[in-house]
């Protein structure tokens, strides 16, 4: 049975407190400092710091009346502490004084309303935080009080970035920063022009915290109401949705989600300025993925793998290291679903380091011949199976527990890392929350899930095994 694209899901089709976890050399982390005031503002500064260098990041909360357009302001103690690169804010120096404007798409504050921001420093010195704050001109004033912060050391404990830092592909594996095999277990969020509500601080409480998910893929349609409607936005929301992944230790799938044309050439240039500008911004990050084509379908492997040596070394020229996985023939299926098999994609690799294969099923339609296919290929190619469905391929139907069961079994015994379509509330038997629960602001425990969701809540709260010695 072929791997046929899913239809336009999504009622009716209607239509970011970071902590940044750098793996580096000497990286200290610094407690956070928070200025608490009221009627006017709270902020929240933590910051990761290594020599000459620090990530800060900022939680503004408005406790004041609603704005529209904000400008926070304060000073660095250290006149060599210096903003160079900034996120979700423009940021402008004078001297020690810094300012952060709001960007548009967190202009409006209402009360007791939240906003995280945040930068890339320098420092030739001690790197101390700044004694205040102010919100457009109102001073957080108030008691200074430390509270702890994850630290970059990875302890058993940790969070899966905190433990296995960057990641890169060694032989068929995913490594972590040990060189050691790991797997990744985690969700795919739908698609963003229409399930945006679904992804907000408590949802992704609950996936780090409840579910216990290594991973968020963030599902980004290019088409469909998508990115090519308003590209600015949409990268905008990525790079909302990486911060928040990266602030509760979780790895983001950044996922550019081609579907209909399945010739993915046909968005070569939007692929290129979208990875240029991601890339860009999270650089620094050990916690991105980046997924450049999802389910390529009815042209030829030649043409997929021309596609990423073009939309590769766009990545590379800003995050030489990161990981990038490639989408296969016939909606990746390493062309099962249009009579291939992965002997094309070992005959002709993609010629880039760092690079890991999709493979796509959907367990009620896709069984023992897929499983067969992927069990020999483990042992070839490094796959990450990037989106599966525990329905049928529409994303509805019957539910198959012993077939997905059988192919979770198959993807921990070959440490295949995946992600579950989805972690929304569509209306479909493979999204994980019954309708209605987004927006709501409860996402934890089974009362809220579907069978679905029940299921997989189950297997990947499950303890990871992540090696570091």
């Amino acid at each position: 049975m072929k791997l046929l694209p899913r239809p336009l899901r999504g009622r009716d089709l209607l239509a970011i407190g970071a902590v940044a976890a750098l793996a580096v050399t000497g990286v200290t982390a610094a407690p956070a400092v928070t200025a608490l005031a009221a009627p006017g503002c709270a902020v929240t500064y933590t910051t990761n710091t290594w020599q000459n260098g620090f990530t800060a990041n900022i939680t503004i909360k408005n406790l004041g009346d609603p704005v529209d357009g904000w400008t926070l302001g304060f000073t660095f103690p250290d006149p060599g502490q210096k903003v160079t690169h900034g996120w979700s804010a423009t940021y402008g120096q004078t001297g020690p004084a810094v300012t952060a404007r709001s960007a548009g798409h967190n202009d409006r504050l209402g009360t007791g309303a939240t906003t995280t921001i945040g930068f890339n420093g320098s420092h030739t010195g001690a790197n101390p935080a700044p004694a205040s704050f102010s919100l457009n001109g109102v001073t957080c004033t108030g008691a200074v009080v430390p509270t702890p912060t994850p630290t970059t050391t990875p302890t058993p404990g940790g969070t899966p970035v905190g433990i296995n830092g960057r990641l890169r592909v060694c032989g068929v594996h995913l490594c972590n920063q040990y060189g050691r095999p790991v797997q990744l277990r985690g969700m795919s969020s739908h698609g963003l022009q229409w399930f945006a509500d679904c992804y907000d601080e408590a949802s992704l409480d609950a996936l780090a915290h409840d579910w216990k998910a290594d991973l968020f893929r963030i599902s980004m349609y290019v088409q469909e109401g998508g990115y090519e409607t308003d590209p600015a936005r949409f990268t905008r929301e990525v790079n909302r949705l990486v911060d928040m992944a990266e602030a509760r230790g979780m790895y983001a799938v950044v996922d550019f989600h081609t579907l209909t044309p399945g010739d993915p050439t046909y968005n070569l240039d939007r692929a290129k300025t979208f990875f240029a500008a991601v890339s860009a911004r999270n650089a620094a990050k050990d916690n991105v993925i980046y997924e450049i084509a999802n389910e390529p379908n009815g042209v030829s492997w030649a043409t997929i793998r021309s596609y990423a040596e073009q939309v590769i070394p766009v990545i590379r020229a800003n995050d030489p290291d990161a990981v990038v996985i490639v989408g296969t023939r016939a909606w990746s299926s390493l062309g099962v679903s249009e009579g291939g098999n992965e002997n094309e994609v070992v005959a002709n690799p993609v010629n880039a380091a760092n690079v890991m294969y999709a493979f796509h099923f959907y367990a009620a339609s896709h069984t023992d011949s897929y499983r067969q296919t992927v069990a020999r290929a483990a042992t070839r190619l490094p796959l990450f199976v990037s989106e599966f469905g525990t329905v049928t391929y529409t994303g509805g139907g019957q539910l198959d527990l012993a077939s997905t069961t059988a192919w979770l079994d198959l993807l921990d015994q070959h440490r295949i890392s995946y992600a579950n379509w989805t972690y929304s509330d569509a209306p479909e038997s493979s999204a994980a929350f019954r309708p209605g629960t987004c927006g709501g602001g409860v996402y934890a425990g089974t009362g809220v899930l579907n069978e679905s969701g029940v299921y997989l809540r189950a297997r990947i709260r499950t303890a990871d095994d992540f090696p570091t010695g």
